[in-house]
């Protein structure tokens, strides 16, 4: 295989990533259209999603607020007032908590949009009660976390595209300029047929909260609902989405089929009520329509070597990505420098949608890429080759994470024991 790069490759490659910074670096805050946003999920994504929006645009303003606990509530809102002054509407009647309080949040009058950023157990509830509302959306991913939620997703696809709702996702490297400009050389044949893929989120160990003396279990799963299946859908699902999400844009397909091992091996040990159950390593095999495999690796444990990268090999050549770094058989393919931050892009594209009334809407793209995690996680658990079809449509892998009869945090939540691989089966619905 050629490892060279002919010089017009390179030039017609700056030229049209020229022109994708120079589109993705605009901004609409000419405009006269003051957007109002509501955030649900107060923690630190959905706080940096409130600065990512006030500097998307300075026509935003912060409108509402809400989050389980009342002190994240009390203490975003003190802290945004602070900073952002007359930008930050909000008003403590406008700030709300519990676990109904974004049924208030996304029943307010005159929000443009609602940024979702709670875990994402709850993600296809608070989706569903932004669509029946006809809020425009900024979700978080991934945007379920079993099968169960991952069909009410789906369903709310269609439902949004008839409201004409415009839905942005979390999914961030799909506003990156780098990433816009080398998946469309991809599909224009830069490497040919594609015949294979390596997707990594090799990692450290992220933050785990120690369970305080007295807590109840509903409390202790929120605090520390990383390390719970049915709040993360575990870190396949919650973190290596992300690459995946590139997987399927670059095939321009879903994968047919899923087969991999994963396990725990450094986590904190001893019951999974104190400690979590989720795995730190997953390595999947997925194959895709066209015969292609790609392989998944991602890793939470310290002291390894780290990757958080995409590859995929045609029969052209192999082309390498990475937030920033793009090549083209070990040359590097468009520059990195320039981006506009995509975390920021992401929201100047929905506020842009908004105003200019055009369509976009990534929910289904979303929903297909956290199923894809979710398929690959199963496979791993239980040790089997699951069909997408079959896991997501059929009886047999049902699967339905959230609790039934959630009402307090004081309550007692039994934790599902970690799982065994090749022992594991989803939990029969209702039970």
């Amino acid at each position: 295989m050629s490892e060279t790069v002919d010089r017009r490759d390179f030039l017609i490659a700056g030229s049209a990533l020229a022109t994708t910074l120079a589109i993705q670096s605009k901004m609409y805050a000419a405009d006269s259209q003051t957007i109002k946003v509501g955030l649900i999920g107060c923690g630190g994504r959905g706080t940096g999603a409130i600065r990512n929006v006030l500097d998307a645009d300075k026509n935003v303003e912060i409108a509402g607020l809400c989050d389980l606990f009342e002190t994240k509530v009390k203490g975003t809102f003190t802290g945004i007032k602070n900073k952002y002054k007359e930008r930050v509407t909000a008003t403590p009647e406008t700030c709300f908590h519990g676990l109904d309080g974004f049924k208030k949040l996304v029943s307010m009058s005159g929000v443009d949009y609602v940024i979702l950023a709670t875990p994402p157990g709850y993600r296809p509830m608070h989706l569903e009660a932004a669509v029946e509302a006809g809020k425009n959306i900024f979700t978080e991913k991934p945007v379920a976390v079993d099968v169960a939620g991952t069909r009410k997703v789906l369903d709310l696809v269609k439902k949004s595209q008839e409201k004409g709702l415009k839905i942005a996702a979390g999914t961030q490297r799909r506003h990156q300029a780098g990433y816009i400009e080398t998946i469309k050389q991809m599909k224009d044949g830069l490497i040919g047929d594609i015949t294979s893929g390596r997707v990594y989120w090799n990692g450290t160990t992220p933050w785990f909260n120690a369970r305080p003396k007295d807590m109840k279990d509903a409390h202790y799963q929120f605090y520390n609902w990383y390390h719970y299946v049915w709040l993360c859908g575990d870190h396949i699902c919650e973190q290596h989405v992300h690459n995946l999400d590139v997987a399927n844009w670059a095939m321009g397909a879903n994968p047919i089929k899923a087969t991999g091992m994963g396990g725990r091996s450094n986590r904190p040990v001893g019951d999974s009520k104190n400690v979590g159950n989720i795995f730190d390593h997953f390595a999947i095999e997925y194959e895709y329509p066209n015969g292609a495999i790609v392989q998944s690796y991602c890793r939470q444990i310290d002291g390894c070597v780290n990757n958080v990268s995409e590859e995929f090999v045609g029969t052209k050549g192999r082309v390498r990505t990475s937030p920033g770094n793009y090549f083209f058989n070990g040359k590097e393919l468009v520059g990195g420098g320039g981006e506009t931050d995509p975390y920021v892009q992401e929201h100047i594209d929905l506020i842009k949608a908004i105003r200019d009334n055009k369509p976009l809407n990534e929910l289904e793209n979303v929903a297909n890429s956290t199923f894809t995690a979710i398929l690959g996680r199963m496979a791993a658990y239980s040790g089997k080759a699951l069909k997408w079809d079959e896991a997501l449509r059929g009886a047999k892998w049902f699967e339905d994470t959230f609790p039934k009869n959630l009402t307090s945090l004081e309550q007692d939540l039994p934790a599902e024991p970690v799982p065994v691989v090749g022992r594991w089966v989803p939990k029969a619905p209702g039970a």
